[in-house]
């Protein structure tokens, strides 16, 4: 069943919305086709319509944060389905695209908090992106 997540950040010149409609598929056996493996046996299919490459970046790591313990939840594994994604009327920001896969997966299972927030930070130019123990998104520099 498609789950709806609104992610919704405001900041004191607007603010940052993200609705996020996806569901749980169990594993079938073998690679679910038009998916992307994010950890073990954990999967994200990205929507049939497509998504700018920035977004479906932020929604794998999204996924990513809560990897580990989807892992131990669920160890036969399961393929997160996002069937949409947008930016109603909000400033956009693809990180933004993580934070509402982060809430959306904290409202279907039962998972510690992975640290991942925004704030607005006029001294750093606008919305600040923390990650919980993740320093450097993307990067592939040792720990």
């Amino acid at each position: 069943m498609i789950h709806a997540f609104a992610f919704r950040f405001r900041g004191p010149a607007g603010g940052l919305a993200v609705n996020l409609r996806a569901e749980v598929a169990p594993l079938g056996g073998g690679t679910p086709p038009h998916s992307m493996q994010i950890h073990r046996k954990i999967w994200l299919g990205l929507p049939a319509s497509g998504l700018h490459w920035k977004d479906a970046a932020w929604l794998a790591f999204g996924v990513s944060l809560n990897a580990g313990a989807l892992s131990e939840l669920v160890p036969d594994g399961v393929l997160v389905l996002a069937s949409s994604l947008d930016y109603p009327l909000s400033d956009y920001r693809s990180e933004a695209a993580a934070l509402a896969m982060d809430g959306w997966l904290h409202e279907r299972f039962d998972l510690e908090s992975s640290g991942a927030a925004v704030t607005y930070d006029a001294s750093r130019g606008g919305f600040a992106f923390s990650w919980g123990g993740t320093a450097g998104p993307f990067s592939d520099a040792p720990p």
